[in-house]
């Protein structure tokens, strides 16, 4: 096997003489570069050493005594380190050079396109001239990876990172091993690609994976949109043209909330005595 039939793995190579520059190792046929900025300790002529092979900006195979966690045909979680709209986003595996996620391999919309520091499962692809990219792992391979959940994790909260989205929903790798789902329904706005969110588990299947809710439970949604309510009011001097009679899309304009969360928000600030309703107004009630 040649040595560029090598990029994109690791392989044992022999130093085969010192350069200005690096070594030069050698498979017995064929020598590739290792240079200065890729060894991380003392080497000698004769020894043999343990390098991952890939090509440099002129289409030449290099070496680096750094081993990535990936290789192709291996997974691991790499970080985004730059995002470019007109190409794709790179990824830090450890090498000097950036890994390119093209953008044929990224969502549609670049609204949920990874951003610098997101976490994306990927492996290695070498293409036909040798080139190295990266390739996002499959829903198979991610469930070649997880752990089934059991009963007991049901309601639990769970983070995770998003490894495909769609319009439909979500699917999340969970800290815990998890393979899950989040249904549109079940999110305020669409998570990104490689976004790290967190939720909670609303339903175990069959198979072990789960449903994961990334809305907040009812208690902490009625304080959260009360509060959003209130500081409204607030900023209005605590005088709003607001009440439980206001028309739905006026709510949703104003509030982002659907008229039954406004109501039970509103609610909630009266039965706390903060704020009371009159003229189709709502005030804020200041201590008598």
């Amino acid at each position: 096997m040649s040595i560029k039939e090598l990029v994109g793995q690791t392989t044992i190579l022999t130093v085969a003489r010192k350069a200005p520059f690096g070594y030069f190792l050698s498979d017995g046929n064929e020598d590739v570069l290792l240079h200065n900025n890729e060894v991380n300790r003392e080497v000698e002529e004769g020894e043999q050493l343990e390098v991952f092979l890939y090509v440099d900006n002129e289409g030449r195979p290099t070496a680096s005594m750094v081993i990535p966690e990936i290789a192709a045909g291996r997974y691991g979680w790499v970080k985004v380190t730059d995002v470019k709209p007109d190409i794709g986003v790179f990824l830090n595996i450890g090498l000097q050079k950036d890994i390119l996620l093209g953008r044929d391999d990224l969502p549609a919309h670049k609204s949920v396109w990874p951003k610098e520091g997101d976490m994306l499962y990927i492996t290695l692809r070498v293409n036909r001239n040798y080139l190295l990219y990266a390739k996002l792992a499959s829903d198979q391979v991610i469930q070649s990876i997880s752990t089934k959940a059991e009963r007991e994790s049901f309601n639990k909260n769970v983070q995770g990172y998003i490894y495909r989205t769609a319009k439909v929903g979500s699917w999340i790798y969970t800290l815990e091993g998890f393979k899950g789902f989040i249904h549109e329904s079940q999110r305020k706005q669409e998570p990104r690609l490689g976004e790290k969110v967190e939720g909670r588990i609303i339903d175990i299947k069959e198979d072990g994976t789960v449903n994961v809710s990334l809305l907040a439970r009812k208690q902490e949604s009625l304080d959260l949109d009360s509060a959003h309510v209130y500081e409204y009011l607030m900023s209005r001097n605590g005088a709003m043209p607001f009440t439980d009679k206001s028309m739905p899309e006026d709510i949703q304009e104003r509030f982002g909330l659907s008229k039954g969360a406004f109501k039970r928000a509103l609610g909630k600030l009266m039965k706390d005595g903060k704020v009371y309703q009159e003229g189709g107004w709502t005030y804020e009630k200041k201590d008598s």
